[in-house]
């Protein structure tokens, strides 16, 4: 072959090597990440509602009125006349009809029944969403590179969310209990809580590609997502005390505030006969705990937003602005709730509240560790 100066311009028409698809480092992202977020944001507002019914069932006293477990036939209610009275038959067993609803009727237990019925169907929804949503962006191809053990770990956890609600409510079905233990549903909320935030944390992760996530990676504020790592861990924990709160109706047994009783500190608030149960199944101690907690958390909150100000990034400066803002609502909803003696639509906003507020730090944490560049021509998403 004829050999070609070294300045020679190369044809056009010359015959170039072929490109292999899929091998270029600018393709196309595999995956559905956008199709998966809708769905992820589907089982959210399904997880929330949950949460929300669950407080609905726990405050009408429904939680014991279906007495057994039954995953698969236990998703259809009672059929006719006589199957309503053999389920009632089946609650009349248990202490809390014999203590609290002795004169309950048929019509009573009905009323008290669709709760609870309701709350477990919409947890079989749950799971068949899941299901069916993983099966098909998994067998179709379309899961995103490392997100199969993320995703599969959701519905791992949902399936132990429903085995742990039944370990709670058993625990109001022997003899010297009319309701749940109060511990075990501060594991069965604080459970649906840790759910809550992984799909919220999914999503967030999903609503950009990696590329734009490890770019803006390298300009995240480190201590700012420390802070917030720490008052996410806060609040959780504040969540959970209040699940027992409401576990002994401690909201309803002191409505003063600032004082408990007209005590700054309860004499109440140690029995020696109960030692560290006191923790859990003392009112005065529970309630002045989560108060205690409350005041501790807006005070971190204040801290951590103040911090957030020295952000160069004007989008998460906004995301810890609105979460302060969220801790300030939750915090007078709080109280108006315990003053008016938690009835059920302040006790329900007061839970949803802290299922926004959960998120909201969420969402201002990932800002912190993902935060959305800004140039002379605006932000950069």
């Amino acid at each position: 072959m004829a050999k070609r100066p070294i300045f020679q311009e190369v044809s056009d028409t010359a015959p170039r090597a072929p490109v292999t698809a899929g091998k270029l480092i600018d393709a196309a992202p595999k995956g559905a990440r956008g199709a998966i977020r809708v769905w992820l944001i589907v089982l959210f507002v399904m997880v929330a509602a949950m949460i929300a019914l669950g407080g609905a069932t726990r405050l009408t006293g429904s939680g014991l009125s279906i007495t057994e477990w039954k995953p698969v036939t236990g998703t259809l209610p009672p059929q006719g006349a006589a199957a309503w009275q053999a389920e009632f038959a089946k609650y009349q067993q248990i202490p809390q009809f014999a203590e609290e609803n002795p004169t309950m009727d048929l019509a009573g237990f009905q009323r008290i029944y669709w709760w609870e019925w309701a709350h477990r169907l919409l947890g079989r929804a749950v799971g068949l969403v899941w299901a069916l949503g993983f099966v098909f962006f998994w067998a179709s191809g379309r899961m995103p590179a490392g997100w199969t053990p993320r995703l599969l770990t959701l519905g791992a956890l949902g399936g132990l969310q429903g085995a742990v609600g039944w370990w709670m409510v058993s625990s109001g079905l022997v003899t010297g209990m009319t309701s749940v233990a109060s511990y075990r549903l501060a594991v069965h909320l604080g459970l649906a809580f840790a759910i809550l935030g992984l799909i919220a944390w999914y999503a967030l992760q999903l609503s950009r590609p990696d590329a734009a996530l490890l770019r803006a990676r390298r300009a995240g504020e480190p201590k700012l997502f420390s802070m917030t790592t720490g008052l996410m861990h806060l609040t959780f924990v504040q969540i959970l005390i209040g699940a027992l709160v409401a576990g002994i109706d401690a909201g309803r047994q002191y409505t003063g505030w600032p004082q408990m009783g007209g005590e700054w500190i309860p004499a109440a608030i140690w029995d020696a006969t109960l030692g560290w149960r006191n923790l859990f199944e003392n009112a005065a101690t529970v309630q002045f705990t989560h108060r205690m907690v409350g005041y501790l958390l807006a005070v971190f909150a204040i801290v951590v937003w103040a911090r957030s100000r020295r952000s160069p990034h004007p989008v998460t400066r906004g995301a810890f602005t609105v979460m302060i803002a969220a801790v300030a609502f939750q915090i007078v909803l709080g109280i108006a709730t315990v003053m008016r003696g938690a009835p059920l639509p302040e006790a329900l906003a007061h839970q949803l509240g802290a299922v926004a507020l959960f998120v909201l730090i969420l969402r201002a944490r990932h800002h912190a560790r993902y935060p959305y560049e800004t140039s002379v021509r605006g932000t950069i998403r």
